[in-house]
């Protein structure tokens, strides 16, 4: 696109999630520049970009200065939790395009507005209680277990399941500690609930489905309940979906003003609706927009970028009507964690990327280093993509993933868990 060539693009976030944002505006004839405050090796997006740049995504003023210096076109941040709203501060002083406003990242980003503006516009949501119940002993009517964790956070920190008053009390401390603005939710725990994730893009204020996708939870036995192992797409719910909510989550991104952005909401699968519990003023972190490219040869993020740079979208997108769908093949994400140790060998990772099914690994730990003992994403290894015809290939592909790769600790022992079950897999989408 000849009106996009030699513009420069700021990309505040340097996490693979991010590299198929500098990929995307290369290949337009984008110049690229990626902040974050990781020297250039440990930040994968920085690696790929003309420019790297060592601003803290925090150092807002700096960042604005260099902006200003530099003639810089554009800034987006398309995948972040906890670069969005950085983001939204640096294009609001530089008067750039940006995906939304401050008030909309709010709504967004903060738990308990997105559970109000939920209510006002009659998407479900999981019951709360207030935190008076449990300090107050007016908690005899509450029906445990529950969930409580941070209003605003991201990855699982600090959420725990309650049995009684006492857990609730320990865990509201902890949950306020990890919260960005020292405040805990306290909600009905929706135990063995299906986990769903919906992603939608708005082009000229029109709202697009662009995936509705299952995320299989890890094994309670192995303290990973909370965390994902698996995204599926399409969900074996999305007929329920489309009738039951997509109506109404279209009309309340509609209603709070996004004009282009991208959004996405998680929640659980309760009878015949979904429970929100979780949004994003962005994509949802994994790399679902490569899969999308390679079934529909249309990308996702090639609109923000142009938005970003142009204050406008100008490609047209001809999937969008429902490519959701994906032309009927799966499009799962594969999320390997490993037990806590140090890595000491790497085994089978270049042959999973060569396999035909595979669009992309995004490895977080190499040889040397030590995996704590977290229970939420920071036990994550990679991200495998894929795109496959059905559910047999599907199954088929992972039992030999599982079998491939290998990541060894300092007693030669596999350090992978918490695997999905493909026998329970198939029995599901049969």
């Amino acid at each position: 696109m000849k009106d996009l060539k030699g513009k420069r693009l700021l990309v505040i976030g340097g996490a693979f999630q991010h590299c198929k944002v500098v990929e995307t505006a290369r290949k337009l004839g984008v110049i690229t520049y990626v902040t974050d405050y990781l020297p250039t090796e440990k930040s994968p997006a920085k690696q790929m970009a003309d420019y790297q740049l060592m601003f803290n995504i925090t150092d807002i003023d700096e960042i604005v200065d260099f902006c200003k210096k530099e003639k810089i076109d554009g800034v987006i941040s398309v995948c972040l939790d906890a670069c969005q709203k950085p983001y939204q501060q640096i294009c609001e002083r530089l008067g750039l395009p940006c995906f939304g406003t401050k008030q909309q990242f709010e709504i967004l980003t903060d738990k308990t507005l997105f559970k109000k503006c939920c209510i006002e516009h009659g998407v479900d949501v999981i019951p709360e209680y207030d935190e008076a119940y449990f300090l107050n002993d007016n908690d005899k009517d509450v029906e445990y277990p529950l969930l409580v964790k941070p209003c605003i956070s991201r990855g699982s920190r600090g959420s725990a399941v309650c049995y009684n008053k006492n857990d609730v009390i320990k865990a509201i401390e902890t949950a306020k500690k990890e919260s960005a603005n020292s405040k805990a939710i306290i909600e009905k725990y929706m135990g063995n609930k299906k986990d769903i994730c919906v992603s939608y893009i708005v082009i000229d204020k029109e709202v697009y489905l662009t995936r509705v996708g299952d995320r299989r939870l890890g094994r309670i036995e192995d303290k990973m309940e909370r965390v994902s192992m698996m995204g599926m797409a399409p969900s074996k719910y999305i007929e329920m979906y489309l009738k039951g909510s997509d109506k109404k989550v279209r009309q309340m991104l509609k209603s709070i003003g996004l004009e282009n952005a991208p959004a996405f909401m998680q929640g659980f699968v309760d009878g015949d609706t979904v429970r929100f519990y979780d949004p994003g003023l962005r994509y949802p972190g994994a790399e679902y927009e490569r899969m999308y490219e390679r079934v529909h040869n249309e990308s996702l993020i090639r609109p923000l970028i142009e938005f970003a740079l142009l204050g406008k979208v100008k490609t047209k997108m001809h999937s969008l009507e429902n490519g959701y769908m994906q032309r009927g093949k799966l499009t799962p994400y594969l999320l390997i964690s490993v037990r806590p140790g140090k890595i000491t060998e790497i085994i089978g990772a270049e042959q999973v990327k060569s396999h035909h099914c595979v669009v992309s690994m995004c490895e977080k730990y190499k040889v040397g280093d030590v995996v704590g003992e977290h229970y939420n994403v920071n036990q994550r290894f990679c991200e495998i993509d894929l795109v496959c015809e059905d559910i047999h290939e599907l199954c088929k592909t992972i039992d030999w993933i599982y079998d491939t790769l290998i990541i060894k600790n300092e007693n030669g022992e596999n350090m992978v868990f918490s695997n999905v079950d493909t026998k329970e897999l198939m029995e599901e989408h049969r």
